[in-house]
């Protein structure tokens, strides 16, 4: 409790995709991120802790949330065993990388188990408009600190880890400079249409432009996280189809 008092006094470092991009492309450092994350990562860890501690009680007792609590426990203690071990240590920076893919992976799941934690806690104690309301402000924050600490943890798996896959040889880590707009809605709207095929035995047909102004007659591209992208339109086209 004292490590997240402390570390939460602290506000993330804003990041932008090009400082991303620059750092990843240019001069890609193991040491110079590790310096970096075995700070910023213990911040941004221990401020969703704080919030997840003002939760009501009850949703606090439920065993997913306290699953999803002790994940983060867990995960911000191996991280502090770094904070007094020297940069200039090639064995450090080896277990840190093998720390930070370890934490990744432990927090897979982080989103449908703080999800199931919310469902025990509305079918044992019901739930007021007030308390429903705060619970999916706490919901929207914490699955926002959810997506900017998995992209730091997977810039630095990715570019360090050193198991790239030949599909990700042009990308910076998670992201892809070149990422055709185009492609990602088509490959959302396909798997959202099987889906729409399988529960109703019909789906609506997908009409799609592509005007690009800057450079017409051009695709569309842009720098972006294409995983990001994906989920974004899967989840319109699945809602926009259910509701058709």
């Amino acid at each position: 409790p004292g490590q997240v008092d402390f570390y939460a006094r602290f506000s993330p470092s804003p990041l932008s995709m090009k400082q991303f991009l620059d750092f990843g492309s240019v001069n890609a450092c193991e040491k110079t991120s590790f310096m970096f994350l075995r700070r910023e990562l213990p911040v941004r860890l221990a401020n969703i802790m704080k919030e997840i501690s003002l939760l009501p009680d009850n949703l606090l007792r439920t065993p997913s949330v306290q699953l999803v609590q002790s994940w983060y426990i867990q995960s911000l203690q191996e991280l502090l065993d770094f904070k007094d071990k020297s940069a200039e240590d090639a064995k450090t920076i080896y277990e840190f990388t093998d720390t930070v893919i370890r934490i990744r992976n432990r927090h897979n799941d982080v989103i449908p188990t703080m999800a199931q934690g919310v469902t025990e806690y509305k079918e044992s104690f019901g739930v007021d408009p007030v308390t429903s309301q705060n619970v999916q402000y706490f919901l929207d924050r914490f699955y926002m600190s959810r997506i900017s600490i998995r992209m730091l943890l997977n810039q630095h798996s990715l570019l360090f880890g050193g198991k790239g896959s030949p599909s990700y040889r042009k990308h910076i880590g998670s992201i892809n400079p070149n990422c055709d707009v185009v492609e990602v809605i088509k490959d959302g709207y396909e798997n959202a249409r099987r889906l729409c095929d399988l529960y109703y035995v019909n789906s609506p047909e997908l009409e799609l432009e592509e005007l690009n102004a800057v450079s017409p007659g051009q695709t569309i591209q842009v720098v972006y996280v294409p995983s990001h992208l994906y989920h974004m339109v899967f989840e319109l086209f699945k809602n926009a189809m259910r509701a058709t």
